[in-house]
């Protein structure tokens, strides 16, 4: 069993029909048609979203998305209209609200990894493989790949796992011809974001982007290159051999599968709320990474 562990009802405002409840964002359509994304402060771990929310995490995530959308525009548009407030909405959506272009969205995944580690690193142990590519011998968890590769998966609903697929499944699901642009820009768009993070002491190891079409044109949607999206590592740290310490909800997962916790993951019992601690020290990771990639003081 996986899910909420307490579903929130979403904020209903005049103008605005709500859509849908993911695990951070609530959808909803306005009067134009135009998508509205609403990033929360909610946190999911082990295909649960928790009952404990993280102080600005929605915040960071939209502003950061937005910082990388600029960084990339030559390379692929964005599905970003405004970050204007619909009429009507309550004050706290300022900073994670978004008005985007209503796509049709491809049922993909688009995964890229540069460095090996989560379900790279144990289909690798296994096979030499990742997503059924061959890779050399003697790799570890947390080395760096010869070069960048695009592994898609399927799109999951709440409470489930995103499965690796293929890219010959993929090609069967999209076409060849957007299978291999999807591919080309998957990988286009991570060798970019790869060397920004780099020139700014972070080591990007793998991050996922969802692309939809305008027409005839792919767009990138969704977030992109955030704390959620994304494995970032302190580069002064990074030494393969071990996991990598990570600017994420690291926190959250260790304190959940340790004793002080109480929680059994194999259990179908939902996780506890998370303790102060927890929340403030992963707060500020979500903060650092954005300081750290943007150049910028949070406020």
């Amino acid at each position: 069993m996986s899910g909420f562990v307490e579903k929130p009802e979403p904020i209903q405002v005049p103008g605005l029909v709500h859509l849908h409840t993911g695990k951070v964002r609530e959808l909803y359509r306005d009067e134009a048609g135009d998508l509205v994304m609403v990033a929360s402060d909610r946190i999911s771990a082990y295909d649960w979203v928790l009952p404990t929310e993280i102080p600005d995490k929605g915040r960071v995530l939209t502003q950061l998305s937005l910082w990388w959308f600029d960084k990339l525009r030559d390379l692929a548009p964005s599905h970003v209209i405004s970050t204007e407030l619909p009429k009507g909405a309550p004050a706290d959506w300022a900073g994670r609200t978004l008005v985007c272009k209503s796509l049709d969205m491809v049922p993909v995944e688009c995964v890229a990894r540069g460095y090996l580690t989560g379900s790279g690193l144990a289909e690798y142990r296994e096979s030499r493989t990742v997503c059924g590519l061959a890779l050399p011998e003697g790799l570890v968890d947390g080395s760096e790949l010869p070069g960048p590769i695009f592994t898609p998966a399927t799109k999951a609903e709440v409470g489930e796992h995103d499965e690796n697929v293929s890219y010959e499944e993929v090609a069967r699901q999209v076409g060849a011809e957007t299978a291999a642009q999807l591919r080309q820009l998957t990988l286009a768009v991570y060798g970019r974001a790869r060397d920004i993070a780099r020139e700014r002491g972070i080591v990007l190891a793998d991050t996922k982007f969802e692309f939809g079409f305008d027409g005839d044109t792919l767009v990138l949607a969704d977030e992109v290159l955030t704390p959620d999206s994304s494995r970032f590592w302190p580069a002064e740290t990074w030494e393969p051999g071990h996991a990598q310490p990570s600017y994420d909800k690291q926190f959250v997962r260790d304190w959940l599968t340790g004793p002080e916790s109480g929680w059994d993951r194999e259990s179908e019992q939902p996780p506890p709320a998370l303790p102060e601690q927890v929340v403030e020290a992963t707060r500020a990771k979500y903060i650092e990474a954005y300081e750290r990639l943007t150049g910028t003081r949070w406020s």
